[in-house]
């Protein structure tokens, strides 16, 4: 009784493994080879090959082959190879029990027998009647037939990874959307003065951290003057997000009262405090008078910005530092200093420049030691900047924004 229980019991246990071994990450190149390699490990003697169906159409691509005919890698596993040409009985074939279908032509090796011609088993890559996402075929060179247990463990195999492929994808799909809205909100600043030329920069924080607190924008004001603003809520993700549409959309209601720089934050600082579900945010205003060549900043526990003068070197602004928004404490000061059309103004979150387990003053003076080409203007810094301290393999969300005074006409 035993002894026929045990394929049962070797089917059961093989089963049970195809859950732990397959869909470990979200990732479909992933699943398609730990599907190949757990095939390749638990079908006796079988080389298995994962073939992709392109979305849209088009032919399919190899995604994934493991087993002795495919080369030995680790755990048997060749690993992917895009572009092959798919094996027999790989088209788009309807859900359904597996179809046996003939081998390659056997070779002829120098010395050695030819072997007989191997047997194959191809089965849709697909859950119940759902359109196949692929297929996936075993080949047994011994010439041995596949059993209804072996069968049976191909089929589940093949679902599990089927299920987990949907999972991914749709997966994928979000992001692609949240990174679109996120990029809608930050990409592009607002609308400053044509007297003003400026340039922006977001970079994710990692490639699944798609939506985040960091923001910056422009909000014209009277007099040609423009008011560039950067700032930072505490936290990741969509909560975060909310709040700093929250912070936006007050900000631009407080500055059009056109009050001064420090006072807008004094405002928004007292708004915020009142909503206990709000988090704290730091954030850094400016405002640029052209036709004085000023800049009027303060600052709401934010980093200090950095003026990149005509012969490329960088300068930080001192000014002092009042506590985050949120707190209602208030006590913002501002700072105005001479800002030319021969030199550049960056702002910037702190995600740029902070670097783990390093300490602040070390990051800030890596910036400021910067030398950019000469007559850098808004696009070209915010590119430079980005590229040299390697804010797209930064930790923390990046938002950065270069402003520079048009030269006005001498003619």
């Amino acid at each position: 009784m035993a002894e026929r229980d045990e394929p049962l019991l070797a089917r059961v246990r093989a089963l049970e493994r195809a859950i732990g071994d397959i869909g470990t990450t979200l990732d479909a190149a992933t699943t398609c080879r730990e599907l190949a390699a757990f095939l390749a490990r638990h079908l006796d003697g079988v080389s298995a090959a994962v073939d992709l169906f392109a979305e849209g159409g088009g032919p399919p691509r190899r995604a994934a082959a493991a087993g002795p005919q495919v080369g030995a890698g680790p755990q048997g596993d060749a690993g992917p190879q895009v572009g092959a040409d798919p094996p027999a009985g790989a088209g788009r074939s309807a859900p359904g029990a597996p179809s046996t279908v003939g081998g390659p032509e056997p070779r002829h090796d120098a010395g050695l027998a030819s072997p007989a011609p191997p047997g194959t088993l191809s089965v849709p890559l697909a859950v119940g009647d759902e359109e196949p996402l692929g297929a996936v075929t075993v080949t047994r060179s011994a010439g041995r037939p596949f059993s209804e247990g072996e069968a049976a463990v191909l089929r589940h195999a093949v679902r599990l990874a089927a299920r987990h492929l949907r999972h991914a994808r749709r997966l994928a799909a979000t992001e692609e959307t949240a990174l679109h809205l996120q990029r809608a909100l930050v990409a592009e600043p607002g609308r400053p003065h044509p007297n003003l030329e400026v340039a922006g920069g977001y970079l994710p924080a990692g490639h699944r951290t798609l939506v985040g607190g960091d923001w910056f924008e422009t909000v014209r004001l009277h007099f040609g003057r423009s008011l560039l603003v950067v700032g930072d809520v505490m936290g990741h993700g969509l909560a975060a997000a909310v709040d700093m549409n929250a912070y936006r959309t007050a900000l631009r209601e407080v500055a059009a009262t056109d009050l001064p720089p420090h006072r807008v934050l004094r405002h928004l600082d007292s708004v915020v405090a009142e909503d206990d579900a709000r988090r704290p945010a730091t954030c850094l205003l400016v405002r640029v008078d052209p036709a004085r060549g000023t800049a009027t900043f303060a600052s709401a526990g934010h980093l200090p910005p950095v003026v990149f003068a005509e012969d490329g070197s960088a300068e930080p602004v001192d000014l002092p530092v009042g506590p985050p928004l949120g707190t209602g404490v208030g006590g913002y000061e501002p700072t105005t200093r001479a800002l030319t059309p021969a030199e550049t103004l960056l702002v910037f979150t702190d995600g740029l420049v902070e670097r783990r387990g390093e300490d602040i003053d070390v990051s800030l003076a890596r910036l400021a030691a910067l030398r950019l080409p000469a007559a850098s203007g808004p696009r070209e810094v915010v590119d430079e900047v980005l590229r040299r301290l390697d804010a797209h393999a930064a930790e923390d969300d990046v938002a950065v924004l270069a402003a520079r005074v048009r030269a006005r006409p001498t003619s």
